[in-house]
């Protein structure tokens, strides 16, 4: 009798086979994927990471009062913007934030901005360049000494000011105009007790950088103030890359150069890089806006500021942004801890309310301003009656 075959065994082993595949690339697969590279961000996150993050708490803004607007706004905004399944959610290259940087970040009127005050020390009292200076720098640092005195800031001093500064450091190294800048500020800061020029930033206004950031925000600083003081003023204050220090220009030419224009001269390994005295743009008012896009090519979401000068970021944070947008202003109206301004506070609040943006109380919002061992003396402010005349 023939023997009959067994005709199961071979679908058998088939499905043998076919199973260990299956589980062989199965195991292939979950590898690859554990081994992919993170795709990272500008702040430094995956994007795995920032899909199953929760919005930063706004405890990390503990120097902000509770009744603050911004506290309670910037908590909402965070919860909304972050959240993949909201309608209102950013993506994170587009989470852009702007910053001012004199009287929004750092003191501004003691007696007057950062960047006047140095070049005054430049042409007027420093012993390398005092002899060397030009009547031109002379008669500026005259107008800038009245400025001080007074509170009132003369109308066309944002150009002239611009073009001495250029020129009073024309020559310096980005590195040597750099310490300049650093050694400078080590000063004490003129009406406090407990405070160098250097460390005279906004506690409060830091913990708003750091809160962005919490939330994958790039951050920038768009000053009026000398791009080289802006960045020499921020190192080591605010955490952002150097590229995001933007301010007002001045040109830059090789060493060896001379007259030669730049479409014709190369640079070689004799040269170094130094400053060319000559005065490019002042960065305020619309020409913020304008270098926003050039540098960083996207309309911002976030907008911080405190003067006129700021006013035509703000507004074009604002308007037409296909993303949910805020501006922020703020009102120096801190009589006490500050060289506050009531006329000038008051004169921002209607900005704000006429423009759509949120004012900021230095006054009611902050529970410090430059940390609690700092004090202001007294008996060396401006007077209000004179900083009312800049108002």
């Amino acid at each position: 009798m023939e023997k009959k075959k067994n005709t199961a065994l071979p679908w058998k082993i088939a499905a043998v086979v076919l199973a260990v595949a299956l589980i062989a690339v199965s195991c292939t697969w979950a590898i690859t994927a554990n081994n992919k590279p993170e795709v990272k961000t500008d702040g430094g996150s995956s994007v795995a990471e920032i899909a199953d993050k929760a919005p930063a708490d706004t405890d990390s803004l503990s120097l902000w009062t509770e009744k603050a607007p911004l506290k309670s706004q910037l908590s909402e905004y965070m919860k909304t913007i972050t959240d993949k399944s909201s309608k209102d959610f950013i993506p994170v290259e587009n989470r852009i934030a702007v910053f001012d940087m004199d009287g929004t970040l750092c003191c501004e009127t003691d007696p007057g901005y950062f960047d006047h005050k140095i070049l005054y020390h430049r042409v007027m009292e420093d012993p390398d360049y005092k002899d060397k200076a030009s009547d031109e720098e002379k008669q500026v640092c005259a107008e800038i000494k009245e400025y001080f005195e007074t509170g009132e800031y003369p109308d066309d001093m944002s150009v002239k000011h611009g073009k001495a500064v250029a020129s009073a450091f024309k020559g310096m190294t980005p590195e040597e105009f750099d310490a300049y800048v650093k050694e400078y500020a080590q000063q004490p800061e003129s009406g406090y007790s407990g405070l160098k020029t250097a460390d005279a930033f906004y506690q409060p206004m830091l913990q708003v950088i750091d809160y962005l950031q919490e939330n994958d925000f790039s951050v920038y600083v768009v000053s009026g103030t000398d791009r080289l003081i802006t960045r020499g003023l921020c190192d080591g204050k605010i955490d952002i890359p150097v590229g995001h220090m933007i301010g007002s220009d001045q040109s830059f030419v090789a060493t060896n150069q001379g007259e030669e224009d730049g479409l014709k001269y190369t640079f070689s390994n004799e040269d170094k890089l130094v400053t060319g005295g000559d005065f490019i743009i002042k960065n305020l008012k619309m020409n913020k806006v304008g270098v926003i896009e050039r540098e960083i090519g996207r309309q911002p979401v976030l907008c911080f500021g405190n003067s006129s000068g700021d006013a035509a970021m703000a507004n074009y944070t604002i308007t037409n942004n296909r993303y949910k947008s805020a501006a922020y202003m703020l009102c120096c109206d801190d009589l006490v801890r500050e060289n506050g301004n009531t006329k000038k506070a008051d004169k921002m609040r209607k900005s704000c309310e006429e423009n759509g943006w949120t004012a900021v109380s230095m006054k009611d919002d902050w529970t410090t301003i430059y940390g609690e061992n700092v004090t202001r003396t007294a008996a060396e402010n401006t007077t209000e009656a004179a900083a009312d005349k800049a108002a």
